[in-house]
């Protein structure tokens, strides 16, 4: 199996989210991360959906008759800029502490806490460099643990802006930063 990066773009509503995971849901396929926010545009928040499947078209096809749903890409295949944050609780006894600075340093991350025998770690990644670091803190004790799911841009001129979308349908863009 694969895994599938969907992009889609929903009105920002109530249920929306829950409608696109349970079409997903019923049709059987596990849902590996999910990051939702707001997009560019007002009343349009963008999703981010990873799945491990053979063909995932199929649900690319479903996702699109949902009414609130405006836009939806597989970008598997495309040129893609990567993300992910974690937060690590690690077991840190003093003695540890400058070890586990200095790996923190070679990831690019950051502790944001230390306690009496605990550091938290933030590091945000591409998902397999998120993952690197987990790989190497394993050792000194992994009390918690929080991954936000993978958020991704298609890189260069082609890409999936709402306001491009919206535009195409006649609709008026307004972006967010208009509003404030």
């Amino acid at each position: 199996m694969k895994k599938h990066t969907i992009v889609a773009l929903v009105q920002d509503r109530p249920g929306v989210l829950s409608r696109v995971v349970g079409l997903i849901r019923r049709r059987g396929y596990n849902i590996e991360s999910l990051a939702v926010g707001h997009s560019e545009v007002t009343g349009i928040s963008r999703l981010t959906i990873v799945i491990e499947w053979h063909d995932v078209e199929q649900v690319v096809k479903q996702l699109y008759r949902l009414i609130d749903v405006v836009k939806v890409s597989d970008v598997t295949e495309d040129q893609t800029v990567e993300r992910e944050m974690a937060l690590l609780k690690i077991h840190a006894p003093a003695a540890k502490r400058p070890e586990i600075v200095a790996l923190t340093g070679v990831f690019d991350a950051k502790v944001v806490d230390v306690g009496t025998s605990t550091m938290v770690i933030e590091m945000t990644g591409s998902p397999s460099k998120v993952q690197n670091l987990i790989d190497v803190v394993r050792p000194y004790g992994i009390k918690e643990m929080m991954r936000t799911g993978r958020i991704a841009m298609v890189r260069g001129a082609r890409g999936h802006g709402a306001d491009d979308v919206l535009e195409g349908a006649g609709q008026a863009a307004v972006p967010s930063a208009a509003l404030n």
